[in-house]
């Protein structure tokens, strides 16, 4: 891909970090008091993270030019997205752990830097794949059409924790406590030191989280095999994954239709990967953000016309 000749200074990787951790500092301390996320505070703090993905694709359009700044513009809309299904699942699994509507930014919080973390090392690891093996293109186009497929015709997700791998190795490794001790993830009880459930919910949301991080670093790796590229789209992106919880965790039934967008995108970006490896070639990026947008529009569009309706 041309993007992926697009030659990023050592620095700009540690600019970039330490404003993303400037970032979850501020927010951090925003939030240190556990208090309750209501709406309005939720949609400025949206607007915030929004804000700055938006302005950071703008440094990107002046500092490397405009083909990669599309390219993240992309990947950033297509991770936002695909974050609507990460808002669904999170609102679950609060809702079988009963978790206290104070105490959820704070595991939403851990479960960003986490996301962060894990979507670093699914970046790099794909694009070097990517960059060595001819095949291993086609092979991701081959899941990505797969996944779009499976996202369309698929029911209400399951999320029951008891039949979680992860979490339920968690619980046979860590010695465990089936209560809650303020905002704390451990806590001593009867002389040792135990996992309450606040950090097993946490472990919960890791755990489901890894699974859509597969799909949607392999989706934004069709749009561009530029780490620095996929790595900030990516992380803009989900740094607003909390607000964006507060925002539409109790809107969602009113996208009805946005899982069938989702999965057009996917099956295009997997198509995207495949003829690439072909005679037809690289798709133009500008083609894949504006099948993205028109997707989600058309999927929004119709989830908003659906819910009138059922009024």
């Amino acid at each position: 891909m041309a993007e992926a000749t697009v030659a990023v200074p050592l620095w700009a990787w540690g600019a970039v970090g330490g404003v993303i951790a400037v970032m979850l500092a501020v927010d951090m301390l925003a939030h240190r008091d556990n208090h309750v996320i209501g709406l309005r505070e939720a949609l400025l703090w949206s607007g915030v993270w929004i804000a700055a993905g938006l302005l950071f694709g703008l440094v990107v359009w002046f500092g490397l030019g405009a083909e990669p700044a599309v390219a993240y513009f992309s990947g950033y809309l297509l991770e936002k997205a695909l974050s609507v299904d990460n808002v669904f699942v999170f609102a679950l699994l609060f809702g079988y752990f009963r978790v206290p509507a104070g105490y959820q930014h704070k595991v939403l919080f851990w479960g960003v830097v986490g996301a962060l973390a894990f979507r670093l090392l699914f970046i790099l690891a794909g694009a070097e794949l990517l960059e060595r093996l001819a095949w291993a293109g086609v092979v991701l186009g081959v899941f990505l059409v797969w996944t779009g497929c499976r996202l369309a015709v698929r029911g209400k997700p399951d999320v029951d924790p008891e039949r979680n791998r992860v979490v339920r190795l968690f619980r046979r490794v860590v010695p465990t406590d089936a209560r809650y001790h303020g905002d704390r993830f451990t806590a001593r009880v009867g002389g040792r030191r135990v996992a309450t459930l606040l950090l097993v919910t946490l472990v919960a949301i890791e755990a489901t989280d890894i699974v859509f991080a597969v799909d949607s670093v392999a989706a934004i790796l069709a749009i561009t095999t530029s780490t620095f590229l996929v790595w900030t789209a990516t992380a803009f992106a989900v740094l607003g994954l909390r607000s964006l919880y507060f925002c539409l965790a109790g809107l969602l039934r009113h996208f009805g239709y946005l899982r069938y967008g989702l999965a057009v995108v996917l099956a295009f970006a997997g198509l995207k990967l495949i003829l690439a490896e072909t005679p037809v070639g690289e798709l133009p990026v500008w083609l894949t953000l504006a099948v993205v947008v028109l997707s989600l529009a058309v999927a929004v569009g119709a989830s908003v016309v659906a819910a009138r309706r059922a009024r």
